[in-house]
């Protein structure tokens, strides 16, 4: 994982209603469709259902245009989706996880016609046949039916300016015919990620400063091929392949670096100037390939299904990170240290799923079904440490070599019943069990063999239940256990270097949390709603600030060091009132959002659990309540229905997280878009204010202080040119979902 993004990634870890953490999960039963004829928006069973081939907003837009405007729904970046109170939204197409990467799948969802989806389900507590991560949910797209044989496809480049520019291009072809049914998609691109720092941290007698940029080139290539066959009326084969690639040569990371010193009167003793010149290099390649079998076992929908996959992933970083002082010249090329980093990762993966689901005339459906994991990671990480005396002059090397390998073993099954007992009431209970084997090797050159070994058995239930008081109002309440595993990256015990003495560390002692949600829905007329929702979680897996001085040549200095582990408790319960309308025969469509969230942190930390190196003591046994908005507004400009205008807004006020106090956020988005024919022409201007810029604050009852500035120069504008093109009522193919799908994310 790359040092910048590393840094990047701990400001949003506990923002809930903001960013989202990427995740992948284990499909085990294909989602039942429900028809809808009236109702655009409905509280049903375990999910909620917007009917969009009822709804105004269809007709133009795109697959991922449709889901900013589904209620619950929203994006903060114009490329991941969540769904509100949830860490993660994961997307399945037709009941089935979508077998891509993330970014891949965002350009599909940006190059897939909104008016080939009959709707979309929003599942906010899945159930025990899903394998999800700690309070995650679900949106299943459903396709329309009604389709025929033949060619279609479609083609789309954009171009974005925010600090730099960029470009993106993708085509996408599906064929159908008789029996055989084909898609295939190829995304390249380029673009150079910036991002600027101001990182304060110390006491009243030691204080460091580093102001700077970071900008990341990458380049882009990538795709996947599927090949579905009806080999009868009862059955199915299908083979799908998923490549994607990255290359970011020449990363850089530009900081200069203050410490300052005081004297017990608080004067200033000394000032000390430094520059982290840090050049990374960096490569991956994730390739998966999953064989499906389908068979139907009755008419009433029973069927059997099968999955076995492999996936490898493969990442190779080095990188060279200089720290400067001042030559007698007055510039910053003498050296003071040196540390140059091999860090690659390799993961091996193969997965297998079997579910079965049985459906009765009674309206009682019984799912079984189980699932079986072995990974294996090899993480082969080189630092060299080269100090130099105070002329700039070599003086020693210090290596330090750490070769992890890391075996994991999962097994999984669950069951779950599902009975619908009258037209107003229904009700789904189940269990998931699982079993988690590991074991992690360090070698350390003159060291002997360390082993972390981590066995757990989880038993996760899951219920819910949902009331029809009448027709215009619904009432449910679910309950769910979860678990989340540390990713692969988060294992491995490698250091990755920001500046002299800043730092983040992993940890192959961190051991999988587990997360308790409760959910109460009320919805009034299908529009209205009000949701109540508390999750727990225990052991939370994050980054933690800590602190402590280091003396070298007489010298005090401050040292910042991120470290991955399992910190404390938390709690999280929100309350939001919401609604989904059409105004001024139907030229206005809204979702607005407004809540309440409350949050309990509970931590306590001082030890590096990898080193044993020991801290000041980090405290945050915090509360805080913050009010989070969300609106997005689709305004139709003439009657043909070819010109919209879209206006989204979001806000987000200070709330604590692991990290300490995370500053209010508000983003204001803007688009305007055009229909010609097949063509359709769009321009999006995003974060127009400049507000959505990370801040966070921390105080310490021992003094210590630390404070992160984060700016991703959000604002800027993306135009985009799509054509679609072939028969547009080609029949999609049957998305699959691949055995490995819940490793994918543990590799990110």
């Amino acid at each position: 994982m790359k040092t910048p993004l590393l840094i990047a990634a701990i400001f949003f870890s506990g923002l809930t209603f903001a960013q989202e953490k990427k995740s992948d999960t284990l499909q085990t039963k294909k989602i039942e469709e429900v028809v809808l004829t009236k109702q655009v928006f409905k509280k049903q069973s375990d999910r909620f259902v917007y009917d969009v081939a009822a709804s105004p907003v269809t007709k133009g837009n795109t697959t991922f245009d449709l889901l900013k405007q589904t209620p619950l729904l929203s994006t903060t970046d114009d490329k991941t989706l969540k769904i509100a109170g949830k860490n993660s939204a994961l997307i399945y197409i037709n009941g089935r996880k979508t077998n891509m990467d993330p970014e891949s799948l965002t350009q599909f969802l940006k190059n897939t016609p909104a008016e080939n989806i009959q709707k979309i389900e929003v599942i906010t507590v899945p159930g025990s046949e899903f394998q999800v991560e700690s309070s995650d949910g679900i949106i299943n797209i459903v396709l329309k039916k009604k389709m025929s044989d033949g060619t279609n496809g479609n083609m789309r480049m954009s171009n974005s300016q925010n600090k730099y520019n960029s470009s993106q291009a993708s085509f996408s072809v599906n064929y159908r015919k008789d029996k055989l049914g084909i898609s295939a998609n190829l995304i390249g691109g380029e673009n150079l990620e910036a991002q600027s720092y101001i990182l304060k941290n110390g006491t009243d007698s030691v204080k460091n400063e580093s102001v700077g940029d970071i900008d990341d080139p990458n380049k882009n290539l990538g795709g996947y091929l599927n090949f579905d066959y009806q080999l009868n009326d009862k059955s199915n084969l299908a083979l799908s392949w998923n490549s994607w690639a990255n290359k970011s040569y020449g990363s850089t990371v530009e900081l200069l670096n203050t410490l300052k010193t005081y004297k017990a009167d608080g004067s200033l003793d000394e000032t000390d100037i430094t520059r982290s010149s840090n050049l990374e290099n960096a490569r991956n390649y994730n390739n998966s390939v999953n064989l499906n079998y389908e068979l139907k076992t009755d008419s009433l929908g029973s069927k059997l299904n099968m999955n076995a996959a492999y996936l490898i992933y493969k990442r190779f970083q080095n990188s060279d990170n200089r720290t400067l002082v001042q030559a007698p010249s007055g510039s910053f090329d003498q050296y003071r240290q040196n540390v140059v980093q091999e860090i690659p990762q390799i993961v091996n993966n193969f997965s297998a799923t079997v579910d079965y689901i049985q459906k009765f005339k009674n309206d009682l459906t019984v799912s079984v079904g189980g699932n079986f994991n072995t990974t294996q990671t090899d993480n082969d990480t080189k630092n060299f440490f080269n100090y130099y005396d105070k002329q700039g002059k070599f003086e020693s090397v210090k290596a330090e070599l750490n070769h992890f390998i890391y075996d994991e073993k999962i097994y999984g099954a669950y069951l779950t019943f599902e009975k619908k007992f009258s037209d107003k009431l229904s009700g789904k209970v189940g269990a998931r069990y699982e079993i988690t084997k590991s074991l992690g090797t360090s070698e350390i050159p003159n060291q002997p063999m360390q082993k972390f070994e981590r066995d757990y058995n989880n038993l996760l239930p899951y219920l819910s239940l949902n009331y029809a008081i009448n027709d215009k109002n619904n009432i449910s309440y679910a309950f769910s256990s979860r678990m989340r595993r540390p990713s692969f990256w988060e294992l491995n015990p490698v250091k990755n270097i920001l500046t002299q003495y800043n730092y983040t560390q992993n940890n192959p002692f961190v051991k999988a949390s587990s997360t308790y949600n409760q959910e109460l829905t009320y919805m009034f007329k299908n529009s209205y709603f009000l949701i109540l929702n508390h999750s727990y979680f225990k052991d939370v897996i994050t980054q933690v600030p800590l602190q402590r001085d280091i003396v070298k040549d007489d010298k005090t200095y401050r040292q910042l060091a991120y470290i991955r582990t399992n910190f404390g408790d938390k709690q999280e319960m929100s309350a939001m009132l919401g609604m989904q309308k059409t105004f001024f025969n139907q030229y206005l469509t809204t979702n607005f959002n407004i809540g309440l969230q409350h949050n309990i942190n509970k931590g306590t930390l001082n030890t590096d659990p990898t080193t044993g190196q020991i801290f000041d003591t980090y405290i945050n046994n915090r509360e805080s309540s913050s009010v989070v908005i969300q609106t997005n507004n689709t305004i139709r400009l003439d009657k043909k229905k070819t010109w919209f205008l879209g206006i989204n807004y979001f806000y987000v006020d200070k709330q604590q997280i692991e990290l300490g106090m995370l500053k209010d956020l508000m983003s204001l988005d803007i688009s305007i878009k055009k229909n010609w024919n097949d063509w359709t022409f769009a321009l999006n201007l995003e974060d127009v204010l400049r507000t959505n810029i990370v801040e966070i604050e921390d105080s310490q009852a021992n003094g210590n202080y630390n404070y992160v500035k984060n700016d991703q120069y959000n604002r800027g504008g993306t135009f985009s040119i799509t054509y679609n093109f072939g028969n547009q009522k080609v029949k999609k193919m049957r998305d699959i979902n691949g055995a490995s799908d819940a490793i994918k994310s543990r590799t990110r």
